[in-house]
């Protein structure tokens, strides 16, 4: 007889699981808001490091509140995750490049 598995017996994570993930997100939330707030860094450089910050609260939620990783059960989620990305990549580079051709368009006039 075969052992059936349902979406109901998955593990999910921990109370200390979520707690590190809540932690190291307001760790990370309040790092950028404290960047921000005291301009410790030249403009560019707090714009890569907030960047940074944010692509690491990503994973952190991700890791801790979605419980992906990266075991074969995984690979549809993940391959969600890559579209959604490649998707949210060509609207915003999308959008930067037709405001440039507008602005540059309107310059000429």
């Amino acid at each position: 007889m075969a052992h059936s598995h349902s979406p109901a017996q998955e593990p999910h994570g921990s109370l200390g699981g979520y707690i590190a993930g809540f932690v190291l997100s307001v760790l990370l939330t309040a790092g950028a808001f404290g960047l921000v707030l005291h301009g410790a860094m030249d403009p560019g450089t707090s714009m890569i490091v907030i960047a940074i910050l944010a692509l690491v609260q990503i994973i952190v939620h991700m890791v801790f509140f979605l419980h992906l990783n990266t075991s074969s059960g995984q690979g549809w989620n993940l391959l969600a995750i890559a579209y959604t990305v490649l998707a949210a990549a060509f609207l915003v580079f999308g959008t930067i490049w037709v405001m440039h051709n507008v602005t540059m368009n309107m310059m000429s006039r």
